[in-house]
């Protein structure tokens, strides 16, 4: 199912995303931009992952 797939590779994102905002917290002098536009972007991802979730746990009407 490609809506299975695509779900995985979201949710692979999201953890790489997660890695490396761990990444950027702990390195001396990290930078706060690219740390907050790394979460926002981790945040976009759950978000989307959530609707997806959501669309296939719903019954589809043919």
């Amino acid at each position: 199912m490609a809506l299975q797939s695509h779900l995985a590779e979201l949710e692979r994102k999201h953890q790489a995303l997660e890695k490396e905002i761990e990444s950027e917290t702990i390195r001396p002098a990290g930078d706060d931009f690219r740390l907050a536009e790394l979460k926002r972007r981790k945040l976009q991802l759950k978000d989307e992952i959530e609707r997806l979730r959501q669309d296939m746990s719903q019954p589809t009407l043919h």
